[in-house]
């Protein structure tokens, strides 16, 4: 099975921590399936914010962009810049858009960031009932990140439709994680050398190209 059929139409992109690298995924995914995106909560405006660089990097028209619910000025958690910015993040701003056909929702952070003094980002995850591919990075410390990542969601009844590990091989990691995790890695990303449209889908290509989903 490919990995467009793998899977679903809709689903979050949602991290163990912050900088795993779910946008670097959202822009091959999105380039590859094609996909919509969106990015509901954007932490940080002094740099290219992530829904620019998944469009830069995925060569698709803006068309497949929906625009964020919340710009915060600073790239810090998304209740904290917030409160900065003078607001409250209300969820039910964060209703999930109407979309026909594909859509990648990309996460702020990690499943347990604060949005409010109520709300954790993985509250809104369940409130919009989507599964969750989980990034995580190839690296040490990541089995018990993201194993405790994987127990989040399914403590809260989060279908989890696998996980992407970013930052080369790492088969130890790998291993551990699909067994005490009762999970499929679906792809180890390389380190890449060089980021662009043309790159991004050699990638996808070469990572998610082949029958084995």
């Amino acid at each position: 099975m490919k990995i467009d059929q793998y899977l679903p139409r809709q689903f979050v992109l949602a991290g163990t921590d912050t900088d795993v690298g779910k946008t670097l995924v959202a822009a091959m995914l999105a380039a590859g399936l094609p996909a919509a995106y969106w990015k509901p909560i954007q932490s940080g405006l002094t740099e290219t914010t992530d829904t620019e660089i998944v469009r830069a990097l995925s060569g698709l028209p803006g068309t497949y962009f929906l625009p964020e619910a919340y710009r915060l000025q600073t790239p810090i958690s998304p209740h904290a810049a917030a409160t900065l910015d003078g607001m409250v993040i209300e969820r039910q701003r964060l209703k999930l858009p109407s979309v026909e056909g594909r859509l990648i929702v990309e996460g702020a952070g990690g499943l347990m960031v604060p949005i409010n003094d109520q709300t954790l980002l993985i509250d809104v995850l369940g409130d919009w009932g989507l599964p969750v591919l989980l990034v995580s990075r190839s690296r040490l410390g990541t089995i018990n990140h993201t194993l405790l990542s994987l127990a989040a969601l399914r403590e809260y009844g989060i279908e989890v439709l696998g996980v992407v590990m970013n930052g080369g091989e790492d088969t130890v990691s790998r291993q551990a994680i699909e067994s005490y995790g009762k999970v499929k890695v679906l792809a180890q990303l390389p380190v890449m050398a060089e980021l662009n449209p043309t790159a991004i889908k050699e990638a996808y290509s070469m990572v998610f190209g082949g029958d084995d989903f």
